[in-house]
């Protein structure tokens, strides 16, 4: 099966797009709106983007509110999602007007960040607190703008819970962190872990 995405039907019973690039790990975006509300999102376009000093990003294909909070703040926190979390992270995940509160519907508990405004969530065992770089509009091969930005954070600080680190690593087996797969409810866990030397 071949087909050009941007004009070609999939001929398939759902659209697999999503299906393509997985596990994709989840941005829980924390963010304070002007009003001082505190905002948290799940992201399934998310990722580490770059090192030294870390870079991460975030999209969506609607302007959201973490979007524009993180832009007129100037600040975000990315919480790893993990098993443990998995249900609250679910409630955060639903379409709410603006002020309302997501940590609060989700009953989590959230603790101050040390360099930024918007809290972490508390029960996260890796937390990055992120400058606002950047919003990137993509744009199509044919010129015309997507609906999809890209936000663009620099991390100026790290929290990792020390009950998760073990020998000086961070054991992952501990984290269990979760992931999006392909369809609008499929998930998976951190929980099978090997290691390959590299060649």
């Amino acid at each position: 099966m071949d087909y050009d995405p941007r004009s070609e039907p999939h001929n398939l019973a759902h659209d697999p797009t999503t299906s393509l690039v997985v596990p994709r790990p989840i941005g829980w975006i924390t963010t304070v709106s002007p009003a001082g509300v505190v905002n948290l999102a799940p992201y399934s376009f998310f990722n580490l983007c770059a090192s030294h000093p870390p870079f991460v990003m975030f999209a969506s294909n609607t302007r959201k509110h973490s979007q524009s909070y993180a832009q007129s703040g100037g600040e975000f926190v990315f919480n790893l999602a993990t098993y443990d979390l998995r249900t609250p992270m679910n409630v955060t995940g639903g379409d709410y007007p603006e002020g309302v509160s997501e940590p609060e519907l989700a009953q989590l508990a959230m603790a101050p960040s040390r360099l930024v405004k918007p809290p972490r969530v508390a029960n996260s065992p890796i937390a990055l607190e992120c400058v606002y770089s950047q919003t990137v509009r993509l744009t199509g091969s044919n010129g015309k703008p997507h609906k999809y930005e890209v936000v663009i954070g620099e991390v100026v600080n790290v929290h990792v819970d020390d009950a998760v680190i073990v020998d000086g690593i961070i054991d992952m087996a501990r984290i269990r962190p979760i992931a999006r797969l392909g369809y609008r409810g499929d998930y998976t866990v951190v929980d099978n872990i090997f290691e390959m030397k590299r060649v």
